[in-house]
């Protein structure tokens, strides 16, 4: 239960600092035989900072109850 609660913060963290996912793909634009064009496309999936929040304050909350039942 400590690993999960750890991974939870480390996520709420990350997803704070960087605000959303980013990544880059690959579009053939044009394909003439041997000619072949293509472009990146730089795409984003944006996170709420609420889920960074709540990945922190579940986070604890397991941290808390793993440590609590452990007496």
């Amino acid at each position: 239960m400590k690993l999960i609660g750890v991974l939870l913060i480390v996520f709420g963290v990350v997803a704070l600092a960087a605000g959303g996912i980013r990544y880059t793909t690959r579009e053939k634009v044009l394909d003439l035989g041997p000619i072949e064009a293509t472009t990146e496309k730089h795409r984003e999936i944006p996170l709420s900072p609420i889920v960074g929040l709540a990945s922190i304050a579940g986070g604890i909350a397991i941290l808390v109850a793993g440590s609590r039942t452990r007496v």
